[in-house]
């Protein structure tokens, strides 16, 4: 199958290297892509077509993904709509509905992604919504590129990506915040810069990688550290008291709105 990407950014850039290095050939894709930089770019590190006009690029392809920014998305998708074949359309764009996408683009062959940013090492999450009329050959084909930057997971419900927006989508800046704060705490217990930055990274990717090789649950985990009336004992009781698990609830529910917000302002009927 080949391939079009509209847009050449961080998230089609991390795509387009997992495809490659899954054994698709770089003559199987191509890139839309305004910037002239950017196109030099993608044709120097892989290989791949790039084009400045978008009836060019998707010339021949039989899935386009939508790879721009959540407020560009219907004017690009209002370009593309006359050049359109039978193409499966797959949309990492945050926020708009596969409904205004289909309208937009007077199809119903769509799937909806919501990626995150460890794609960049192959090690993301996505969610994945398809419309009814996608088939299961085009389901699996969304899913073979996808899973190129790490796992999938499939929703019967388009409503529970604005939910997956909030805890998988925006859930690395809450960890990176968790981290940065780690290291701040640990400057103020007299470690310099880069020994708090060390010392804050293994521990976080140390007990992620715990967690993801355990077959318990991560509070049976939390519960083997912590001894009674111990230190890490004192730590948690101190997150408790501060209401630390209410105020991460609280955040991944503004992002959820946000999302949703996000569907209505920018999708719609207008």
């Amino acid at each position: 199958m080949n391939i079009c990407f509209i847009g050449g950014g961080n998230m089609a850039t991390a795509l387009i290297g997992g495809l490659l290095s899954k054994g698709f050939s770089a003559a199987q894709i191509s890139v839309v892509e305004i910037n002239a930089d950017n196109r030099a770019r993608l044709q120097r590190d892989f290989a791949v077509r790039a084009f400045e006009n978008i009836a060019e690029g998707v010339a021949g392809s039989q899935i386009i993904v939508f790879a721009v920014k959540p407020q560009q998305l219907r004017e690009v998708a209002q370009q593309l709509a006359p050049l359109l074949n039978g193409q499966l359309l797959i949309s990492i764009a945050a926020g708009i509905r596969a409904v205004d996408l289909a309208r937009w683009c007077n199809t119903q062959a769509i799937v909806r992604a919501m990626p995150n940013t460890p794609a960049l090492i192959r090690s993301g999450m996505t969610g994945l919504y398809a419309l009814p009329a996608v088939t299961a050959a085009q389901r699996e084909q969304a899913q073979n590129i996808l899973a190129a930057v790490g796992e999938t997971l499939w929703l019967q419900d388009e409503a529970m990506l604005d939910a997956v927006t909030a805890i998988s989508g925006s859930g690395p800046a809450y960890v990176f915040y968790f981290i940065e704060a780690l290291q701040q705490a640990a400057q103020k217990l007299g470690f310099n810069a880069e020994d708090a930055r060390r010392l804050s990274l293994a521990t976080f990717l140390g007990a992620s990688k715990l967690a993801a090789s355990s077959d318990e649950d991560v509070n049976v985990l939390r519960a083997r550290v912590t001894s009674k009336n111990g230190t890490t004992e004192r730590a948690l009781l101190s997150l408790s008291a501060n209401h630390v698990a209410e105020h991460i609830d609280h955040a991944a529910q503004a992002a959820a709105v946000r999302s949703r917000e996000m569907g209505d302002e920018l999708g719609g009927n207008r």
